[in-house]
């Protein structure tokens, strides 16, 4: 009868552990800041937008120097060049807000099209590894994630070797 009971008892284990779900965690934000296309993306953005960068920059610098020189220099001027002078500041500040502003907006979409890019490569990667390994489920985000769970460095190393499909 004990026998029979231990047999049984085994056998149950034996089919639940086949029931259990297989499951990986990865860590979205490293493979946005560590993955290979990641660091593509990077490099794209910034020599693609380093010379309107540059020129904000540059005009940034001679607002300065004109807000500075009329500053030290408003007093002497005669009421209408010093008006003059004003209205040129305002001006320039108005378009270097603008071209500002433009900027920002621009690098913020193209970084969501090379980030969405990212994504989508991770994405394929670890549906392949899903479907290698048999697990289950891969989760993204997680309060907590067990290092023993965790897929997020073969996923780095698959995108370094560009085995998407």
């Amino acid at each position: 009868m004990c026998a029979l009971s231990v047999a049984f008892a085994l056998g149950a284990s034996a089919a639940h552990a086949q029931d259990v779900a297989r499951i990986a965690a990865v860590n979205s934000d490293r493979i946005l800041r560590e993955s290979a296309p990641a660091k593509v993306a990077q490099t794209k953005l910034e020599a693609e937008f380093a010379k309107r960068d540059k020129d904000l920059q540059d005009m940034a610098q001679r607002l300065k120097g004109i807000s500075e020189s009329l500053d030290k220099n408003g007093a002497s001027l005669s009421p209408s060049d010093r008006a003059l002078k004003q209205r040129d500041l305002s001006q320039l500040d108005t378009d270097f807000q603008r071209k500002q502003r433009e900027f920002r907006e621009d690098l913020n979409q193209r970084r969501n099209e090379e980030l969405a890019a990212v994504l989508d490569k991770a994405n394929k990667v670890i549906k392949q590894i899903a479907e290698q390994q048999n697990y289950d489920l891969i989760v993204q985000e997680a309060v907590y994630v067990s290092p023993r769970i965790d897929i997020t460095d073969k996923v780095l190393k698959a995108l370094a070797s560009g085995s998407t499909n």
